[in-house]
């Protein structure tokens, strides 16, 4: 196993010709962000990357610097030109292994304009690189991938799409292994590659490159409809799940923090407060029935929040529970139930960010809201409860943004459908093995809010079972 330190290198030289902008398209705002900023933090968010380079076209350094001196981007080490109009990727490349010093690492070579890589994938490039010098990120081909002449007039070829790949990034590799390539590609007076590992399959052929999973999500912005599409994908995407902790280290990180549950009485809301409490937190639990706490009356949540900062002067977590479940046709409710519906489930979540951000912003804490599956594209029977969820999403992700700089953390869970009182009402008894438990769901709750990460919605899927029914 290598102890070598692992370093992140973002390429981004591009300067957005094709998607139409008179800016380098790592510069172009997806998600309320520039492109490359997506890139920046998910690279700084992974605890297995010790330093990122940063190699930008020529003319834009200040941008990138701005960027990396407002997100507090204290990975990022160095801030390079590109190779610029007329220079290529490799080229580009070249100035990076150039200013890596003379310290064998790995080095994880990737596109800027590939935001939505996972920490999922970088990891699993980190892990190869221990048994291997070279690294690529692919996945299979869904299409029939054809060969033809030149200039493409007639198909000459079929080519075996079992074995056919699409090539990611990152790509990754040994320092001293991509630098011994680019010394001999030098060489060759024909040297062309569109990639970095195509660099070493040529030129160093005895070197066994391991291929890892990529993902569909990983695209490239290139073209104009890439800009939507990256978008809404940010807008859908889900974050990987953090990792369960030991019994110990829930212990370790609650013992003595101060939690607030709102829905607590019963269902998920009940089971984060009862698991909470059990690895030594102090669970303050709010509910409609347990404490007449209504969440959708602002001056409910004022009261609660006073209470806490009462008894115990501050506030590590806020969770939100509470929910109703409405179904049926838009045109059937009454303005009463349209009212209660989103009071409930979008205003609620609004109210209590805004009455506890002074409380989480000084302990620097974490908000953890709940959505569901139906935010991806409201059906029928679901008008008002989808659309709210949708905007819970988006709240979580705006007010990510908005708390960032006070350290407060904001994520959103999305649980397949679970098995709770709201949903035995709403649907019944359904078959054993389709539904979540509460407490499944609790648990990694506590996962999220312990977390570092912030702005994402985090799905929770059964791992084994039948398929749960179409609804909810």
């Amino acid at each position: 196993m290598t102890s070598l330190r692992n370093v992140a290198v973002i390429l981004a030289g591009g300067i957005g010709t094709r998607v139409g902008m008179s800016i380098p398209k790592q510069l172009i705002k997806v998600a309320g962000k520039p492109i490359i900023e997506h890139t920046l933090a998910t690279f700084q968010a992974s605890p297995l990357i010790d330093e990122i380079l940063v190699l930008m076209t020529p003319g834009y350094l200040d941008e990138i610097r701005a960027i990396v001196k407002k997100g507090g981007y204290d990975k990022v080490s160095q801030i390079l030109e590109g190779a610029g109009a007329g220079g290529t990727r490799n080229d580009t490349t070249a100035i990076a292994l150039n200013a890596l010093g003379d310290e064998d690492c790995n080095v994880l070579l990737h596109d800027a304009v590939r935001p939505l890589v996972s920490q999922t994938i970088i990891a699993a490039n980190v892990e190869a690189l221990q048994t291997h010098q070279a690294v690529d990120t692919a996945i299979p081909s869904a299409d029939t991938v054809i060969m033809v002449d030149d200039p493409g007039a007639r198909m000459v070829d079929v080519l075996p799409r079992h074995l056919l790949r699409r090539g990611q990034t990152p790509q990754s590799f040994r320092l001293s292994t991509i630098r011994a390539a680019y010394a001999k590609a030098a060489e060759d007076p024909n040297f062309m590659a569109t990639d970095d590992c195509t660099v070493v399959l040529r030129y160093l052929p005895d070197v066994e490159i391991a291929v890892v999973a990529g993902h569909e999500r990983n695209m490239k912005v290139t073209e104009p409809i890439d800009i939507s599409l990256a978008d809404k994908l940010f807008q859908l995407a889900s974050a990987d799940r953090p990792e369960p902790l030991s019994d110990d280290e829930y212990r370790r990180r609650l013992a003595g923090k101060i939690m607030v549950v709102f829905g607590g009485s019963y269902g998920i809301g009940h089971d984060i407060a009862e698991l909470a409490a059990g690895y030594g937190a102090t669970v303050r639990a709010f509910s409609r029935s347990s404490t007449d706490t209504h969440v959708e009356r602002r001056g409910d949540i004022t009261a609660a929040a006073d209470e806490v900062l009462a008894k115990d002067g501050r506030v590590d977590f806020v969770v939100n529970t509470a929910g109703i479940l409405p179904l049926g046709e838009l045109a059937e409710y009454s303005e009463e139930a349209v009212y209660a519906a989103t009071e409930i489930n979008y205003l609620a979540p609004v109210f209590i960010a805004q009455e506890f951000f002074p409380h989480l912003a000084a302990s620097h804490g974490s908000l953890l809201l709940f959505t569901s599956s139906s935010y991806t594209r409201g059906r029928s029977g679901y008008s008002l409860y989808s659309s709210a969820k949708a905007a819970v999403v988006n709240l979580t992700q705006a007010l990510a943004d908005e708390w960032a700089d006070a350290g407060v953390r904001v994520n959103c869970l999305n649980p397949e459908r679970t098995g709770t009182p709201m949903r035995t009402k709403a649907f019944g008894d359904e078959p054993p093995g389709t539904l979540l438990t509460s407490e499944e769901v609790a648990r990694q709750s506590l996962d999220v809010l312990l977390s570092g990460q912030s702005g994402h919605v985090i799905d929770i899927r059964r791992s084994e079972g039948p398929a749960a029914l179409e609804n909810g």
